[in-house]
Parts: C-alpha cells; sequence; structure tokens
C-alpha cells in the first residue's frame, strides 16, 4: 500500500487536447481547493453547485440549504426548493436539441440496438406518465417496477417522478418472494413489468413470476404489462392486467411535470439485511440528483457528445440488456466499439470473469473511443485493476475505482481523472463535499493521521452529503440503529478501511468480513487478494468460522480459471500460496473449489451465505425447504442464482471440515 503516488500518474492522454477535453477538474491542486471548499464551507459549495447544476421550479432560499444531521437523522437539503427530476433529466435538453441521442439500448442478441432520441425519451415517459395517473396513481403513491434492462424501464421511473410517484425497482430476475416482499413493505397498487426478458440468450418468465408473487400481494390492483417477446402464453389477466402498448397509444404524449419539495421522496431501493426483512432506503428529489449530476461529471469526466456505458442524464446513455460473456466474452468490447462508449463502468466482478477468459476476447477491438474506465462493487483486487488497465484501458485510460452505497445515493471515495493519481486497489481520496474519519471499532474514537504511518480502522462520515439516503421506509428507528446509532455523531459505512501514509483511503469490506485467527487480524481482502495472484485462481471469498482452538479459522471458497481433474492438490497450492503471501497464521482451514460463488445479480459477493455454509449451519434437508433456507440465511431474495446454495453445501460437506 505504500506505492508511490508518481508511479501511477493519470494517463497523458487525458491532457491530449486534439484527442480529448480538458478534464473538469485538470490538477491535483485544484481538487484539493475544491475539496477544502466543500468541507470548511459545505453551505456555500452546495448552494453554488445547486444553482449552476439545477433547473428548480422554485429556487431554494439561499439561507436554507441545509439542515439537520447525523445525530437526530433529520438531514435535509434545499427544504424551500422545488423541482421535477424527470424535467431536468429529459425536458431541458429536448427542448435545446430534441434530435439529440439519449439512449442506445443494446439489446440482448448482437447487432441489434435502437437510438432514442431526447425528443422521442419525452413523448414515451409522458405516454406511460399519463397511463400512470388514468390509474389513479398520484404524488407520493409507490410503483413497483419489475422490468429487464429495456428503454421502457427508464422511461418507467421518469415517469413516475415526472408525477411525484416513488418508484421502487426490483432487478430482473428476483424470485417472486423478492418481488412480493418488496411490494407488500412498500403497499405498491401498482406494478409494472414485462411479459419476458431475455438476458445471454435465455428467456426470463418476468410476468409468470410476478403473478406468483401477486397471488400474496394484495395492495396491488393494477399490472401494467410491456410486450418484450409477444410470447402468446404469457400468463394475463385482464382487468387487473393492461398492455403497456395499447394502454400507451391512447394517451396524449404530454403530460406536466410535478413541482416536488427538494425533500420529497424519489425512489426507494431495497437492500439486504442480515434478518428476513430487506430494507428499502429511501432517496429524495433534490439532494440525490444534485448528487448524481456532479459525481457524473466530475468523476467520469462527462463532457457534450460522450457515451455513457451506465446511468447518466447529460449524455448519451447505454442500455445494456446482455450480459458479459454471451455470445461469447467479446461482447462488452464489442458493443465499446460499436456505439462509441467514452465512460466504461462495471464491477470488479465482471472484470475478474472476463480476465479469466484471456485477452484475445479484447484484443480484436480498438476500444481507442475509452477515455474512462470505471469499478464499482466491491473493492477490486490489484491483479484485476492491472488487466482493467492495461489489456481494456491499453495504459492510456482513466481507471476510476469507485466506493459508494446504495445509502450513500452517490459516490463518496474515488480519483478524479486529470487530477488524482491512482493506485491499484485503492479507492483513493474523498470526493467533494466528502468528510471522511477513520474510527477504533472499539472505543469509536477517531484515529488521528498525520501522514507518518498507515491507521486502519472502520469508515464513517463526519458531515451529511446531499444525496444520503434520509430513512428506511416505515422504520426510521432501523435506519438510525443502523447508520447513525453506532458511533454517535458519525454515519457508519459499515466498512473497514485503511488510511496510507499519501492520505488514500484502502477499503477493506464489511467490517464483519475481518477474521481473528489466533489474535491476528486479517482482512477478507488480503487473503483474497493473496489467492488471485496465483495463476490457476479466478475468483475468491474467504470467510470466518469458529474454530474450537484458534477463536476463528479462514475458509475460501474459489473458483478456478480451468477445470482441473485433481482439486485437492490445486487447493493444497493455493494454501500453499497463501502461506507464503502473507504468513503461516493466515493459511486456511479449508480451500473450497466451487464453479461459481453465491452474488446478487449486481455482482456482489454474499458473504453472508458463504459464512453460513461454511460453519455448518445448512443442511441438504435445508435445502429443499424455503422456510428453513429463509431461518438459516435471512434474506436471499437478491441471490442471482439460488441453485448455487446446493453446491456450496454438498462442497463442504465433502471437504469434511465438520467432520
Amino acid at each position: 500500500m505504500t506505492v508511490p503516488i508518481e508511479a501511477h500518474q493519470p494517463p497523458a492522454r487525458l491532457f491530449d487536447k486534439d484527442e480529448c477535453p480538458t478534464p473538469h477538474v485538470s490538477s491535483l491542486e485544484q481538487y484539493k481547493q475544491m475539496h477544502a471548499e466543500s468541507i470548511t464551507n459545505p453551505v456555500g459549495f452546495w448552494r453554488h453547485m445547486a444553482k449552476t447544476h439545477i433547473d428548480w421550479i422554485v429556487p431554494f432560499k439561499d439561507d436554507n440549504v441545509t439542515q439537520g444531521g447525523f445525530a437526530e437523522g433529520d438531514i435535509a437539503w434545499f427544504p424551500s426548493g422545488s423541482l421535477n427530476v424527470a424535467y431536468n433529466c429529459i425536458d431541458r435538453h429536448a427542448a435545446k436539441d430534441p434530435s439529440r441521442v439519449a439512449l442506445i439500448f443494446e439489446a440482448d442478441e448482437p447487432g441489434n440496438h435502437e437510438k432514442i432520441t431526447y425528443g422521442t425519451l419525452l413523448r414515451e415517459v409522458c405516454r406511460i406518465a399519463n397511463v400512470l395517473k388514468k390509474y389513479g396513481v398520484k404524488k407520493g403513491d409507490p410503483v413497483a417496477i419489475y422490468m429487464p434492462m429495456v428503454p421502457e424501464a427508464a422511461y418507467a421511473m421518469l415517469a413516475c417522478a415526472r408525477i411525484g410517484a416513488v418508484h421502487s425497482v426490483v432487478f430482473a430476475g428476483f424470485s417472486a418472494d423478492a418481488l412480493r416482499d418488496r411490494m407488500v413493505d412498500a403497499n405498491c397498487k401498482v406494478l409494472i413489468t414485462a411479459d419476458q426478458g431475455l438476458r445471454g440468450g435465455k428467456v426470463v418468465h418476468l410476468k409468470k413470476i410476478a403473478d406468483d408473487a401477486l397471488a400474496q400481494s394484495p395492495c396491488v390492483e393494477k399490472v401494467i404489462v410491456f410486450q418484450r417477446t409477444g410470447d402468446e402464453k404469457v400468463p394475463f389477466s385482464a382487468p387487473r392486467d393492461v398492455w403497456w402498448h395499447e394502454e400507451c397509444n391512447s394517451q396524449r404524449p404530454f403530460c406536466p411535470a410535478e413541482p416536488m419539495n427538494a425533500e420529497d421522496p424519489l425512489f426507494m431501493l431495497y437492500t439486504s439485511g442480515s434478518t428476513g426483512k430487506p430494507k428499502g432506503v429511501v432517496h429524495t428529489t433534490g439532494g440525490y440528483l444534485l448528487g448524481a449530476i456532479a459525481t457524473s461529471k466530475y468523476i467520469f469526466d462527462l463532457h457534450p457528445g460522450d457515451v455513457y456505458g451506465c446511468m447518466a442524464d447529460v449524455v448519451t446513455t447505454v442500455l445494456f440488456e446482455s450480459t458479459p460473456t454471451y455470445p461469447d466474452a467479446s461482447r462488452f468490447w464489442q458493443t465499446v466499439d460499436t456505439h462509441k462508449i467514452t465512460q466504461f463502468y462495471t464491477a470488479p466482478t465482471a472484470i475478474r470473469a472476463l480476465r479469466r477468459l484471456g485477452d484475445d476476447f479484447v484484443k480484436p477491438y480498438s476500444l481507442k473511443s475509452l477515455r474512462v474506465l470505471g469499478s464499482v462493487g466491491e473493492p477490486i483486487n490489484p491483479e484485476a485493476w492491472d488487466w482493467y488497465n492495461t489489456v481494456v484501458g491499453r495504459g492510456r485510460c482513466a481507471v476510476v475505482d469507485t466506493y459508494w452505497q446504495t445509502e450513500t445515493g452517490s459516490i463518496i471515495v474515488t480519483p478524479l481523472p486529470g487530477a488524482i493519481a491512482t493506485k491499484p486497489g485503492a479507492a483513493t481520496l474523498p470526493f467533494f463535499g466528502v468528510d471522511l474519519a477513520v474510527l477504533d471499532a472499539t472505543t469509536g474514537k477517531e484515529i488521528p493521521w498525520d501522514g507518518s504511518e498507515e491507521i486502519t480502522g472502520v469508515l464513517a462520515l463526519r458531515q451529511p452529503t446531499p444525496s444520503i439516503a434520509r430513512t428506511v421506509f416505515g422504520d426510521h428507528n432501523r435506519y438510525l440503529d443502523t447508520y447513525m446509532r453506532p458511533y454517535k455523531g458519525f454515519y457508519f459505512t459499515g466498512d473497514g478501511v485503511a488510511r496510507d501514509t499519501d492520505g488514500y483511503y484502502w477499503i477493506k469490506g464489511r467490517v464483519d468480513d475481518v477474521i481473528n485467527v489466533s489474535g491476528h487480524r486479517m482482512s477478507t481482502a488480503e487473503i483474497e487478494s493473496a489467492l488471485i495472484t496465483h495463476p490457476t485462481c479466478a475468483e475468491s471469498a474467504a470467510v470466518g468460522i469458529h474454530d474450537d482452538l484458534t477463536g476463528q479459522a479462514v475458509v475460501v471458497f474459489c473458483t478456478l480459471k480451468s477445470h482441473h481433474a485433481d482439486e485437492s492438490s490445486v487447493a493444497n497450492a493455493l494454501r500453499t500460496h497463501v502461506r507464503t503471501q502473507i504468513g503461516p497464521f493466515a493459511a486456511p482451514k479449508a480451500i473450497i473449489i466451487v464453479p461459481d460463488l453465491p452474488k446478487t445479480r449486481s455482482g456482489k459477493i454474499m458473504r453472508r451465505i458463504l459464512r453460513k455454509c461454511a460453519g455448518g449451519e445448512v443442511t441438504l434437508e435445508d435445502v429443499e425447504d424455503d422456510e428453513a433456507i429463509r431461518n438459516k440465511l435471512g434474506d436471499v431474495s437478491t441471490l442471482a442464482d439460488p441453485s448455487i446454495i446446493t453446491i456450496l453445501v454438498q462442497k463442504v460437506k465433502k471437504s469434511g471440515l465438520h467432520k
């Protein structure tokens, strides 16, 4: 972690004015000045940002920019102002140039894509907004969205924002139980879904799954169904169910934008909890929009004409329906070249999976349009970072390893292209307005840092940013217990962190992912980073289990780059590799070779499942009983492939861990 900053200066290409625009923040000195102002004078800094980047219906009062704080969880930003998110995302751009491309839809099958202009986007959003109003959806009403990655998913979200409804997006492919729990908890009266989804050449039976959820969701009165495939066998229950195209075709393509107070809810997003009940994190209108605009502009260095391979509101955005490996592992790079993507944003899980398959899938593509490569979702190990930088970025792109949470609403630790030098694996420095503290996990006291040595602890925020979540839907006390009360006066991220002698932050992962073996405290990320340097290892996840002798023992689940008939020999080699890289005390008690790791649809590894499987808390009999699984593992509704649980239990049993 003491790699000198000089070894990783921002790529010179960012300063090549013949090829690239000048970065919005083009020097470390400029970053330091702006960050210092945002911390010492947050009211003035965010007042200027909000006035510069947002079109307000009723401007907020200059003397009422923010109020409240972490102590009581009564945070508010720009509470005297009103605005509309859909207007800011669509109307103001459509008014300037309705023919400008807003969205590029890259469908599941290669070569099948569609370009949607701001003019078209405005009309389609207005039509579905009017459909929602026809069925009684009003300001403040929750609407569930269970859609594949198609333009209509964006239309639905923007339509809710346009009329003031609160949307709750449930990832397509989640189980009926997951959808039911979220709809019932939010008391949704309307569900927007599709007949089917397409992903990686496979059909996802969304409407069938939705119907299973609806059978136990009496709150839902109307279901709007988009035809993605047109399969005539898809279940349809009129009059509850209505077809998107039939309803929209009869609606006027104009709908006035509802004035919304800056603190009115914009959307809720459910995250898994350690219990069986997921929590709906609520974000509000003004602060969330400003956080999205500011981080998109400065972290991805967005300029007019850019094509962003993720979510944004000021440039052309790519909606990617498929998977990174369909029809083969070149799909990402083919998409980059086809649409001339300038900013590309994905998860370390995808990067590691593609690295595992080799460079030959990347080399045929020029990728010369790329300027910024982003990573998100979990800490990225240095080896994956290097591959992303050298093989994908060809050593000429900025790599921004971004750290944020559903609850923070926007990125809080990140490099800035053209300003902050990177170190592989480091999240680097805080974004504007983010005042970080490293706390002692036991005492809660702040650990002082003077640059003379590295410090480690838990990561917390001293003051609120505009985009931070305001509550947990229907349970503000849970919000306070989870984020504000563990360390009084701070927002607790739940993550461990190291701050090196250059002031850079290295995210260690969840605090409960620290393993204590015979008094040696190790982060799971440290063990995993050691394993990924072994030539056979594609991806790994380390967890701690109870051990009578050492207190805790390390168990690692590992996927390999290729099939090995003698998995026990590979496991022994990997164990030896950890001993060599870290020390004998870190040697795993068991290394279990698995075909895949349990992940959410967004690519995060569900370590809670691994921990309980490794600890022998789940049996093969439990796997056959949904209620038993919920009791043993808590909420597993966000798991992308539930069948992996059976494989994990079988592998643990075969390993002899619990003889």
